[in-house]
């Protein structure tokens, strides 16, 4: 089953975002790891990650600031492969590695 690895509600923003101090609505957001030694090591830092607020960032579009995913490279497809940013993907786990 899909379960969201993030969900964000209405918050405010950062300094750096389109607008800081405005509040923007969040979204939820699935990504997703295997379940083994390596996939539970990138979890560990993706979570890092978030809560060092990396994880997402705030665009403007169409006057509206929007939630989307920041640099860090998500796996939100168990299929399509890399190009669909899905499995299978033999690189996925060291090149996330090198980013985090």
């Amino acid at each position: 089953a899909l379960q969201p690895l993030f969900k964000m509600s209405y918050s405010c923003s950062k300094v750096g975002d389109p607008r800081p101090g405005q509040p923007y609505k969040g979204g939820n957001f699935c990504a997703f790891l295997p379940d083994n030694k390596e996939g539970l090591k990138t979890a560990k830092l993706l979570k890092k990650a978030f809560e060092h607020g990396l994880t997402f960032q705030i665009k403007s579009c169409n006057g509206e600031e929007r939630v989307t995913w920041g640099p860090i490279p998500h796996k939100t497809s168990w299929d399509g492969g890399k190009a669909r940013n899905g499995y299978p993907d033999a690189q996925y786990l060291r090149e996330v590695g090198t980013v985090l």
